[in-house]
């Protein structure tokens, strides 16, 4: 196989790479993996299509959440949605490989799209680099369950349907008492003004336990990164597919360019 050739803007794309291993001297041989990757993967995303990389976890049963959001997302004409696992990986042993993805494919993406649901894992980390400069402007973030803790008034369907799955999952109550309180919870936000009918709230607590999964939680740190995007209307709760879906309208539509705008950007 011949050794790949550099990019016109060679110089740009190593300043990324050598900033996402901490300036260690490549080898020749891994500096030619990092050209394979890029020959095969970048020119996707500097093409005319307007891409979303989508983060998230990729363990089941989490990965189908990701994949509801990449076949919505695949239903716009002019756009890539794609998932870092779904893409070849740099063969090196030596080096942080996923430093070097990512921080290829962030720069590169038109968007960021974070797929939340645990603050445990892969996407933890994820959450802290696009949470700032130089990916933050691009990013939109989804976390499942999620509300901001200073409402303590329950001021949105969120707020309900997360105080309500919380009782839901408290082991030591009995069904009537996870009834008679839901039920609370329910009447005192309708009467507070919020939108909500009951049989939504226990829609949610039934599909919730046929998934067998519990309320999502999140540390004070996640709360607050997700305040930040929330603040700057670029977070989006949601507690089924269904919300997620319709959650991942509000993304900007796909606004093909011609190549030389995306050449400049570069």
């Amino acid at each position: 196989m011949s050794d790949p050739n550099p990019p016109p803007d060679a110089a740009d794309i190593m300043t990324i790479v050598h900033e996402a291993v901490g300036d260690i001297e490549l080898e020749p041989a891994e500096k030619r993996e990092v050209w394979r990757f890029i020959q095969r993967e970048l020119p996707y995303l500097w093409s005319q299509r307007t891409s979303y990389f989508i983060l998230g976890s990729y363990r089941n049963p989490y990965i189908r959440h990701l994949r509801a959001v990449q076949n919505e997302l695949t239903k716009q004409l002019g756009a890539y949605p794609f998932i870092m696992g779904d893409l070849i990986e740099l063969p090196t042993e030596r080096l942080n490989t996923f430093d070097i993805m990512f921080s290829l494919l962030a720069t590169y993406s038109d968007y960021i799209v974070g797929i939340f649901e645990k603050e445990s894992g892969g996407e933890a980390s994820e959450l802290g680099e696009i949470d700032d400069s130089p990916y933050f402007d691009k990013s939109y973030v989804f976390p499942r369950d999620y509300s901001w803790v200073t409402d303590a008034n329950l001021e949105s369907k969120y707020h309900v349907i997360q105080a309500a799955l919380e009782i839901a999952f408290t082991d030591e109550l009995s069904e009537d008492k996870i009834q008679a309180k839901v039920d609370s919870v329910i009447e005192r936000a309708q009467d507070t003004g919020v939108n909500i009918a009951d049989q939504d709230v226990w829609d949610v607590i039934t599909v919730r336990k046929d998934e067998g999964g519990e309320p999502a939680t999140y540390s004070w740190v996640h709360l607050n990164k997700f305040r930040k995007f929330e603040l700057h209307d670029r977070c989006f709760s949601w507690t089924t597919e269904e919300e997620l879906r319709t959650a991942v309208a509000d993304l900007p539509s796909p606004t093909p360019r011609p190549d030389w705008e995306k050449d400049e950007e570069l």
